[in-house]
């Protein structure tokens, strides 16, 4: 791939970065996490509502029953939604980690049953938040070349379980199921790595930039598909998390070990 090709690839990623943070039911459109409790919970946008909804919403949108893990919703009298697209008053909430999640839609507004470390909330996005609109444009380090290494990647012969911070200050588990090893300037570094189902490698880490240029809990990074054990890392595609944008998104950080002790003079730069 000659230069020109390698940069414009880049940059269509970018516009596609900020595309995705503004678009309709984006991060930007997130205006609420509100956690379940045991029970009853009320949903409008009455103050005593457990899920508040913006003003211009109705007062009394439904009820959530949250028993252990099951949730059932019921619309309020008079109130029509749509759930994943189809009219419903009634149904049992699939969260967001099922394959299927039960997205409840009155208006612009849409909701959906999130879990987090074992407990649940309901997120709320509104379409016309004035956010969404407002974004200025991201900032960028230049590309450079010098950030993308050809990689190895060694799956553990079991998952590794790690205590990694999140975006609330507590520690929640998560899998490792491997790490990926490069050379830069002549020293091996090592990052753990999560798989995902289309066999590319998710990778949480910090670097001598962060907390000054870049977002100081850690970037995250995607890498493309691992094919016979080898597989690019290219820190021009690193980013910051949607915690970096909204206070409503449940981010895990970046293990101890993923911290690289050189400057990554490359991806998203961080606005503060």
């Amino acid at each position: 791939m000659d230069n020109n090709e390698y940069e414009q690839r880049i940059l269509q990623w970018r516009s596609k970065r900020y595309d995705d943070l503004v678009r309709e039911n984006g991060w930007l459109a997130v205006t609420g996490l509100h956690w379940l409790k045991e029970g009853r919970n009320l949903i409008g946008s009455n103050p005593l509502c457990e899920v508040a909804l913006p003003e211009r919403g109705p007062t009394f949108l439904g009820i959530i029953k949250l028993k252990g893990k099951n949730a059932q919703f019921q619309a309020a009298d008079g109130i029509q939604v749509l759930v994943n697209g189809k009219p419903a008053d009634k149904i049992t909430l699939k969260s967001s980690r099922d394959a299927k999640p039960s997205f409840i839609t009155w208006n612009d507004m849409r909701m959906v049953m999130h879990e987090h470390a074992g407990r649940y909330a309901i997120r709320v996005w509104d379409n016309k938040r004035e956010e969404r609109f407002s974004l200025p444009p991201l900032k960028w380090f230049p590309i450079n070349r010098q950030f993308r290494f050809n990689a190895r990647y060694m799956r553990y012969p079991e998952p590794k379980i790690s205590g990694q911070s999140d975006s609330f200050g507590e520690i929640v588990e998560d899998h490792l199921d491997g790490y990926v090893s490069f050379t830069y300037e002549g020293k091996k570094y090592r990052l753990d790595v999560t798989e995902t189902k289309h066999q590319t490698l998710f990778i949480k880490f910090k670097d001598l930039t962060s907390s000054k240029e870049t977002y100081p809990p850690s970037r995250y990074y995607y890498t493309e598909p691992v094919v016979d054990g080898k597989v690019v890392v290219d820190f021009n595609y690193s980013y910051s998390p949607p915690c970096a944008f909204t206070p409503y998104a449940t981010c895990l950080f970046a293990p101890a070990q993923n911290q690289l002790p050189f400057r990554v003079e490359a991806g998203e730069i961080y606005r503060g």
